[in-house]
């Protein structure tokens, strides 16, 4: 087939229309479960890496090299090799190792790991001496995390869940292999496979926007938190 004819060829948008819309859901889906359950997780495990290190209001140092050698491993990892390695830890909590609930667990293992370098790395530009004056004045570690800690680093934080945010949307991309859905499933199937450039160039596109709404909201409410 001549790329001529591959260009010229007519989409099917009847037949596509109900499939581009149930991907366009299964991606947000995805992308929204991981980015709220994913981000919980990884600010869990920033503010522990942030507090057990040598110095830190919990300071605890096997706490500290555990969760740090967890992330160390786990980040790495390209994650359509960490979505076939968990498919036996899937099988347990999800019940499956396919389908959209599979690959949502997958992506949040993958956010959360992630998630907590990115919290940990804005924790530690925060003026020690705000946190020390909190120690002085005797307030509880637990008091200090929610009242000086993530009000300091709330609006970087914010920044880096967009950034989070964007790369699950990524990831959602590849959850088709094991028969999840979503846009790039979409797009792999209906336009690279059936050599249909305008499915894969619309997609493309949504995509494009998902991202660029997602990037402009969390820029909007970064800078609303840190001009306060």
């Amino acid at each position: 087939m001549s790329d001529t004819l591959i260009l010229a060829k007519e989409t099917n948008w009847e037949f596509l229309s109900p499939i581009f819309r149930d991907s366009i859901v299964e991606t947000l889906y995805m992308a929204v479960w991981a980015l709220v359950a994913g981000g919980v997780f990884g600010l869990i495990l920033g503010i522990l890496l942030y507090t057990t290190r040598s110095g830190g209001i919990l300071a605890n140092r096997p706490a500290f090299w555990t969760i740090n050698v967890l992330v160390n491993v786990i980040r790495p990892i390209p994650f359509i090799i960490l979505l076939t390695a968990l498919g036996p830890l899937t099988k347990v909590v999800v019940g499956t190792t396919i389908g959209i609930n599979a690959a949502t667990f997958a992506i949040v293992v993958a956010a959360s790991f992630g998630a907590a370098r990115i919290v940990e790395q804005n924790l530690v530009s925060i003026d020690p001496g705000v946190v020390e004056a909190a120690r002085a004045m005797g307030a509880s570690p637990l008091r200090i995390i929610f009242t000086v800690i993530i009000p300091e680093a709330l609006g970087p934080l914010i920044l880096g869940f967009t950034f989070m945010f964007i790369a699950i949307v990524d990831m959602t991309a590849m959850a088709g292999y094991i028969g999840a859905g979503g846009l790039g499933d979409f797009a792999i199937q209906y336009g690279y496979r059936a050599f249909d450039w305008n499915v894969t160039y619309v997609t493309l596109a949504v995509i494009i926007v998902i991202v660029q709404i997602a990037q402009l909201a969390g820029n909007w409410l970064a800078r609303r938190i840190m001009r306060r």
